[in-house]
């Protein structure tokens, strides 16, 4: 990956109030850990963590937990955090197409909204399953096309200018067909169910200054273009939402939906 392109999404990712986000996402991250069936004793990799949600439910379940992240300020949130919480969690910044650990050292490998916004999809899956034991978890969870994380990512694409890195949209993984296509010749089994969650507020105003307060793509979106032109984004966002909205009575309901994937290595342990 091109250096400069690094550091753009390193610095796009360190924007906006993460921790905050990454609470409402947290359910996800736990149902996630549940489904992989992690027990005391286990090496567990948690690849793209952010702030450590999926981290955190494997260490309370006693699990021995490394997490990796590419962008800084997420290593330094999610250290901040397990320090907090007493959680003996090991973290290390790391490309998800280049992951710095020995070949079959983890019993489970799990990404939470992470490893789907990789550049070169088609080296995810090899990377986390060379790191997991033969016989061994690979997990994800994924935001899907369908509802409003889909509809705004799709929304925020739109806007941006074509180059030979991005020909590929981080949806793609919430299709369980396309997982399993890039997961063929890796894994022996894979399990997949689509889920429904909803961020909910007092209001649109409410909903909407919560997402700009807290999604780094749109606060990079805010810095880099002209005021009017964001302003006109603003009112598409919005009336994306008003369109989305399953609640009444002013308030703001915004269902999504991903995908939770849980498949084995091929090979025993």
């Amino acid at each position: 990956m091109d250096e400069r392109l690094t550091q753009s999404i390193k610095w796009m990712w360190s924007l906006g109030d993460y921790n905050e986000l990454a609470r409402r996402l947290e359910p996800c991250a736990v149902a996630l850990a549940d489904a992989c069936e992690i027990a005391g004793g286990m090496q567990v990799l948690d690849v793209a963590a952010g702030n450590g949600n999926f981290a955190i439910a494997a260490a309370r379940r006693g699990a021995r937990v490394t997490a990796s992240d590419l962008t800084p300020r997420m290593i330094e949130l999610g250290r901040q955090r397990t320090a907090g919480e007493g959680l003996a969690i090991e973290w290390k910044e790391a490309r998800v197409d280049e992951l710095p650990f020995e070949a079959g050292r983890f019993d489970v490998v799990a990404s939470v909204f992470g490893a789907q916004f990789a550049l070169q999809p088609d080296r995810v899956a090899p990377e986390l399953f060379k790191v997991a034991r033969p016989g061994g978890v690979v997990a994800m969870a994924n935001y899907s096309r369908k509802g409003f994380l889909g509809e705004m990512g799709q929304l925020l694409e739109s806007l941006r200018p074509p180059s030979a890195a991005e020909t590929h949209s981080p949806f793609e993984w919430g299709d369980p067909d396309e997982v399993r296509r890039r997961f063929d010749g890796l894994a022996s089994s894979v399990h997949t169910e689509e889920r429904t969650a909803s961020f909910d507020f007092d209001s649109l105003e409410a909903g909407w200054e919560f997402w700009e307060r807290t999604n780094g793509p749109q606060n990079a979106m805010k810095a880099m273009m002209p005021a009017e032109a964001y302003a006109a984004f603003v009112r598409q966002e919005l009336d994306l939402m008003r369109s989305l909205n399953r609640a009444d009575g002013g308030r703001l309901r915004l269902e999504w939906d991903w995908l939770l994937v849980v498949a084995r290595r091929a090979g025993s342990g």
